[in-house]
């Protein structure tokens, strides 16, 4: 039906925020301020709005590129004297330590489906590989490929402890798929590792065993410290009925083989072992066999992760892609159409795979 002419057009509801973000772009435009903005508090003051408000309206303002948020410090004023707001950027930057071919086939398959939903709705996605050595070399490249591009938002895929306190501490909307260090407030994406690290305790101890080890990469990742935390947690309150052991390595096969044999030579060697890490799994599996030690025979193995190889053959963990990548592309949605997502984990809990590796000790 057409509209009659003369018709009036319907009020639009605009948030708060908005609002807000429009006053202070107008100020903007009148020069009621050269250089930097007032403090957060004195906007609150001179808008009659509350901080959160203030804080999301400055958060639209720099996504179109009018000021530059600096933690600790005023906010400087970037845009045009005119007030005029720049066309928003529509590339997404997905920034990692590693190549894609490097990635397990989960999380390769999920950047894949996102980078199609993105392109459906007009977004472009870019690959950022911040592989130096360094974290100032690493921060260095990013910052200037920032400088260089209009960037709406990040996806970090295993990236270390100092990128993500660098996108926590800047305006760059940014999601982290992994998990968050203990001094970072992003929201990321990635499995329950404390909850799957406790209940494979849960599983060993079940069928009787006592002397647990868990091996796991000595690189800082967020993950692989919250799982030594729920690996830890399986045996609370400490006793004497059974004793876990975190057993780190270097993640090459050479010093893997070593850090294990130590184990099997102890005067109380492990009769069961959680390993993280499907390449780590295959490792620990191929130097059992050269040790001529049985599995699960004369030792039980379990898989913090999955892979394809261990279905119908070894105790893991494992969660559908399909899963992964919805809520992955879900979030990114709602991340560059709204600018914002809440700074909290947004976790996954896989389920036990019994496998054919796990059973009661000798």
């Amino acid at each position: 039906m057409n509209t009659p002419r003369g018709a009036l057009a319907l009020p639009q509801r605009i948030s708060l925020s908005s609002q807000a973000a429009a006053s202070i772009r107008t100020a903007i435009g009148d020069r009621v301020w050269n250089e930097f903005l007032p403090s957060e508090r004195r906007l609150c003051e001179l808008f009659q709005v509350s901080r959160p408000t203030v804080r999301s309206a400055l958060r639209q303002l720099a996504q179109e590129g009018l000021i530059e948020i600096r933690h600790g410090r005023r906010n400087r004023l970037l845009g045009p004297a005119a007030g005029a707001a720049a066309p928003r950027s529509r590339l997404v930057v997905l920034v990692t330590h590693q190549p894609l071919n490097a990635t397990t086939l989960t999380a390769y398959q999920g950047i894949s489906d996102l980078r199609a939903q993105l392109a459906e709705h007009g977004f472009a996605m870019e690959t950022l590989v911040c592989s130096a050595r360094g974290a100032g070399a690493r921060r260095r490249k990013l910052e200037t490929f920032l400088r260089q591009n209009r960037v709406l938002c990040c996806v970090l895929l295993s990236v270390g402890r100092e990128l993500q306190e660098w996108f926590a501490a800047h305006s760059i909307p940014a999601l982290v798929l992994g998990s968050c260090h203990a001094s970072v407030r992003l929201p990321s994406l990635d499995v329950d590792y404390r909850a799957v690290c406790r209940h494979a305790v849960g599983v060993l101890r079940a069928r009787g065993h006592r002397r647990i080890a868990f091996l796991v990469p000595d690189a800082g990742a967020a993950g692989d410290l919250v799982s030594e935390e729920g690996f830890r947690a399986g045996f609370a309150p400490p006793g004497a009925d059974a004793e876990g052991l975190v057993v780190r390595h270097l993640g090459t096969p050479a010093h893997l083989a070593a850090r294990l044999d130590e184990l099997l030579a102890g005067p109380r060697p492990p009769t069961a072992l959680l390993v993280a890490k499907p390449a780590h799994t295959l490792a620990v599996v191929l130097h059992l066999l050269r040790r001529g030690r049985r599995v699960p025979d004369e030792i039980a193995l379990l898989s913090r992760d999955h892979d394809p190889l261990f279905e119908g053959v070894l105790a893991h963990y494992r969660f559908g892609p399909e899963n992964f990548s919805h809520r992955l592309s879900r979030l990114m949605l709602q991340m560059v159409n709204q600018g914002h997502v809440a700074p909290e984990p947004h976790l996954i809990l896989p389920d036990f795979v019994p496998g054919g590796t796990v059973r009661q000790p000798p």
